[in-house]
């Protein structure tokens, strides 16, 4: 029988009615007693490492979780991870940075509704994460509300409803429906013949843990109006930037209201900089409009394709902390991994 690690965090799916709302209050085991089934799956063994909401996540507590799966990695053939939704898509990128060419599966789940609610979701995608995880596909996921999805392609995208996660611009790896799990052949354009595939990991090449991590990151998000002095005090404060631009990748360039030419200050100073886009989907492409080429002809912008903001913040944090050079770190953001991977690229 396969042993799986049984990793709690918080979040809804362990709260409970507190004087001020829910809050996070069951350990790992009172977490399974709610599901006494699973232990006709595999043998499985509860760890609480912490007990916080996800809104109050940061980058040393996913460093707690990459760390606690590395510490047992021979122990196990794989993990679970329950979570809350609100920064869930954070953690499982940032988790596929830290955990670097895994060989086994981190499937990262919670829920809307508390474990011991009526018409709870948590018992359903604590059960499919397991049952993902018995399966032994190497790399990071997210399971939730019968998908699993990429760790670093998932977005929360409804805050009330079951189906809260999208998997953005890549198809879901599989879903799962009365246990079955039923594999999307057409993610990768034909039907699997290995596990490694699926993730793109190479077998040959080591698992290693890696958490070093720059977080002097900052997220701006463009709009009509913004005040250039933002860029004067990011390129004093930060040593990352995220612009999330308008549409495929518009960049105001006017000579009155040059937002372009401050982004090229930042760059010219040592800001790493990552476009990307407002849009959900279909990601950024600066080659297209004026207002994108004027920014484009500079050759250290960092372009960020079709990933997802969450996705790009933890690369870049991981991208800072692991590379002094601004070449090296361009040329890993822009070169996809297996769990960044886009369709386009694939």
């Amino acid at each position: 029988m396969k042993k799986i690690l049984f990793i709690t965090t918080g979040g809804t799916i362990a709260s409970s009615e507190g004087d001020k709302g829910l809050e996070p209050a069951f350990d790992a085991e009172e977490l399974l007693a709610h599901i006494p089934e699973i232990r006709d799956l595999c043998d499985i063994n509860g760890k609480l490492i912490m007990n916080i909401d996800s809104t109050n996540m940061r980058p040393t507590s996913v460093k707690k979780i990459a760390e606690t799966v590395f510490e047992n990695y021979e122990d196990y053939d794989g993990f679970v991870v329950t979570h809350g939704t609100d920064t869930m898509g954070y953690t499982s990128s940032l988790l596929t940075y830290m955990l670097s060419n895994i060989k086994k599966p981190v499937v990262v789940t919670g829920s809307q509704v508390a474990i011991g609610q009526p018409y709870t979701d948590a018992k359903k995608n604590i059960s499919d994460a397991v049952r993902f995880a018995l399966e032994g596909v190497p790399g990071i996921f997210v399971a939730f509300d019968g998908k699993i999805i990429n760790g670093t392609r998932a977005i929360k995208m409804r805050s009330k409803s079951m189906s809260a996660f999208e998997s953005i611009n890549r198809p879901y790896v599989a879903s799962i429906k009365l246990g079955k799990i039923t594999y999307n052949g057409d993610s990768r354009g034909n039907n699997y013949n290995d596990k490694y595939e699926i993730m793109n990991i190479d077998p040959s090449k080591p698992f290693r843990l890696r958490t070093d991590l720059c977080t002097d990151v900052c997220v701006l998000k463009l709009y009509p109006g913004i005040d250039l002095s933002i860029f004067d005090f990011i390129k004093e404060n930060y040593e990352g930037l995220v612009i999330e631009t308008f549409g495929l990748g518009g960049i105001p360039n006017l000579e009155d209201y040059d937002i372009v030419s401050k982004v090229k200050e930042i760059i010219d100073a040592g800001v790493a900089v990552a476009v990307t886009t407002q849009c959900v989907e279909e990601g950024v492409n600066l080659c297209v409009y004026e207002v994108g080429q004027d920014l484009a002809e500079h050759n250290k912008v960092i372009v960020s394709g079709d990933m997802n903001t969450e996705a790009i913040v933890g690369k870049l944090m991981w991208a800072l902390g692991n590379f002094n050079n601004m070449n090296d770190i361009k040329c890993f953001m822009e070169t996809p991994m297996f769990g960044d991977m886009s369709i386009e690229e694939e």
